[in-house]
């Protein structure tokens, strides 16, 4: 578990990211799909800004996707792109859902996740498949997309405008993430965090437990 310690106080509002903590992800999934098609993602990455350009809404999905096809030299398909692209997204078991609805009995939920419209709509169209009857959006008191606000992670700019637009302090919010450079971004303003190193599930929720002493609700 990964905490930056401050004097306990109330914490009022859970901040959670989306891939590797609520969806199962695999990056790998990914990264081979690519070089499967003739490119390594690391090379494009060192040498361009596509990648973060996309998750802030600087360039579209139909940007993006040529940018990509001038790194394969024009062997491969959009469908081929949008296939390798979305090969990470993995399932979201249901108890997970269940876990949200738990933890909104005692919280405010937010979603904050570095994301792209590509993989949303692939996203809404999972749900759609496997969720049929889910509002997604209801699940969460607010959900924040990078590239529908124009910020990323792990830049203060983003937790300062969640923090701002819901007027919460950031020592009553706990920011969960997989990844530490994005804790320490959410540390830096004044959150407490978590290091998600599995998914949300009964482990995760004990240690929301641990930095709650208040957080008495029952599953039931």
């Amino acid at each position: 578990m990964l905490l930056y310690k401050y004097q306990m106080t109330k914490i009022t509002t859970i901040i959670f990211d989306l891939g590797g903590v609520i969806l199962n992800l695999d990056q790998d999934r990914t990264l081979r799909a690519f070089k499967r098609l003739g490119v390594d993602m690391h090379e494009i990455n060192e040498i361009s800004t596509i990648f973060s350009d996309f998750e802030t809404g600087k360039i579209n999905a139909n940007d993006f996707r040529q940018a990509i096809m001038t790194h394969l030299k024009g062997n491969a398909t959009e469908s081929e792109i949008d296939a390798a692209w979305n090969a990470m997204l993995l399932d979201l078991p249901a108890e997970r859902l269940t876990y949200l609805k738990f933890l909104r009995k005692n919280f405010n939920v937010h979603l904050l996740s570095n994301t792209n419209s590509i993989h949303i709509d692939a996203f809404n169209k999972y749900l759609l498949d496997e969720h049929p009857n889910l509002d997604w959006h209801a699940q969460f008191d607010k959900v924040y997309y990078s590239y529908e606000i124009g910020l990323r992670k792990p830049n203060k700019d983003i937790y300062e405008f969640v923090l701002q637009e819901n007027n919460l302090k950031p020592h009553e919010c706990l920011f969960i993430d997989d990844l530490k450079a994005n804790l320490n971004g959410a540390g830096h303003v004044g959150m407490h965090t978590i290091w998600a190193k599995n998914p949300l599930d009964e482990n995760m929720l004990m240690e929301i437990r641990s930095l709650v002493a208040d957080f008495t609700a029952s599953m039931n």
